[in-house]
């Protein structure tokens, strides 16, 4: 049930901006185990000169900022394992993998209103988090 947010300087076309989509969910469900059509991912353009990067980066029309809003609970070799498997992905696009940066942010599942405004904390997510 993560939320995801994909934050780019360039405007990716349809096709372009769908593999980046599905090149970071299929890492989460890889690292963490989540069911395939748990699929909440946004891509998020911004223009170059309201998202800045650092002079360092040689194709920064490439940098790619990810943040994953989860569940706690993953373990530390699943995030290692998701940060992994994101870059490898994303790599394969042709976007540089030291211009990635992807960022986790765990909160309690009492934080999170699922299922027609319950607590994630009172249902039954049909996964585990404990990865």
């Amino acid at each position: 049930m993560p939320a995801i947010l994909i934050e780019v300087r360039k405007d990716y076309n349809e096709e372009e901006g769908t593999r980046i989509i599905d090149a970071v969910h299929s890492a989460m469900v890889t690292a963490f185990q989540i069911p395939p059509e748990d699929k909440t991912v946004r891509l998020l353009v911004h223009p170059p000169h309201r998202f800045a990067v650092s002079p360092t980066k040689t194709q920064p029309e490439l940098y790619t900022l990810i943040s994953v809003d989860a569940f706690s609970g993953r373990s530390i070799d699943a995030k290692r394992n998701l940060f992994s498997e994101m870059t490898k992905n994303l790599s394969e696009l042709g976007i540089p993998k030291d211009h990635v940066l992807i960022v986790v942010r765990d909160s309690q599942k009492e934080s999170w209103g699922v299922q027609g405004g319950q607590s994630a904390y009172d249902v039954d997510l049909g996964f585990k988090v404990e990865v």
